[in-house]
């Protein structure tokens, strides 16, 4: 299980980086979601890496 907040603002990232945030369900500056690791989820994890923090739950 993987723990992830958002830290950063995407308002100023391109269209896929906006998409990819809110398809892992991170509408406001502190939101907090758990996923279960799957290469789908790590693969959008690690795209916008730098907008969020991640935890092992």
């Amino acid at each position: 299980m993987v723990k992830v907040t958002l830290i950063k603002s995407p308002s100023n990232e391109v269209k896929s980086v906006k998409a990819t945030v809110a398809a892992l369900g991170l509408k406001k500056i502190r939101s907090e979601k758990v996923f279960e690791e799957n290469p789908a989820i790590m693969g959008q994890i690690k795209k916008v890496a730098y907008l969020l923090k991640v935890e092992k739950v």
